[in-house]
């Protein structure tokens, strides 16, 4: 008797964020799975029923499982996709957790923004979640959110890194332009040379010479900061650039591409 697969719900709001690359895993493995985008309205209500009031979040045979790259890993090893070995397994982790230190590499400057504050001091609306897919009229009652956001051609473009939200709300204007030559010209830099370097010597992969769940990660990393910086901030990272591409082309990935819902981010 065939073993029974697993039944999955990946339940986030509108947009790419931090569930995109399980989105890609599903797509990459040909997994069925319902992909639950709650509206804005829905989530103070559903937070009280989230493990760590937080998306996104998988239910597995009706079983609720947080955080994301946590998923991740658990799908990547069921589907082959976190290396041929323990060892590649490992440096998947390597890097993925490497580009979650450029998100948050700013916190030991500022402290980060407590829900608590965010909605007693600077929303004007209780109504206000703290992860938004940044509608307009979502804008308009938060002004927390406005300041969360880079305009590129008049849109609104969320902010994902850490970094660039320090320097999107730093108010003193010396302290602003620090932060913006630090950011700009030390910490990106360091981190993508260190990320091209590696993928160059994989011949266009993150790790070995097989498709990872690293690779989507990076992927999506990489589309994101094309949205805030545009596609010329890559220009310098040949290898990185390649491997993006290579993505979007395995025809699972285009396929999804193709029919994804739209999203700010």
């Amino acid at each position: 008797m065939a073993e029974e697969q697993p039944t999955y719900k990946l339940i986030y709001f509108n947009a790419r964020g931090r569930a995109e690359h399980i989105r890609y895993i599903f797509a990459y493995a040909g997994i069925d799975y319902v992909d639950e985008r709650i509206s804005n309205d829905r989530w103070p209500e559903l937070k009280k029923a989230m493990p760590y009031g937080m998306l996104p979040v998988l239910e597995m045979n009706g079983k609720p499982i947080a955080q994301s790259n946590a998923v991740a890993r658990y799908l990547a090893r069921e589907h082959n996709l976190a290396g041929k070995d323990e060892w590649e397994s490992m440096l998947c982790d390597v890097l993925v957790d490497t580009l979650g230190d450029l998100k948050q590499s700013a916190y030991g400057h500022f402290p980060p923004c407590s829900e608590s504050i965010c909605f007693r001091t600077r929303c004007k609306s209780s109504s206000c979640p703290r992860f938004l897919a940044f509608r307009e009229e979502s804008r308009q009652r938060c002004e927390f959110l406005n300041r969360l956001l880079l305009r590129v051609q008049s849109a609104p473009i969320p902010i994902n890194s850490h970094l660039i939200f320090q320097y999107r709300t730093e108010e003193d204007l010396f302290k602003k332009e620090e932060k913006k030559v630090k950011l700009l010209k030390e910490t990106i830099p360091f981190y993508l040379n260190k990320f091209e370097q590696t993928v160059a010597e994989n011949n266009g992969y993150a790790v070995g010479s097989m498709t990872t769940w690293a690779d989507f990660v990076f992927t999506v990393a990489l589309e994101n900061f094309e949205n805030i910086f545009g596609a010329s901030a890559l220009e310098n990272y040949p290898a990185l650039r390649a491997l993006k591409k290579r993505v979007h082309e395995i025809p699972a990935i285009a396929d999804w591409l193709a029919r994804r819902p739209h999203s700010e981010f």
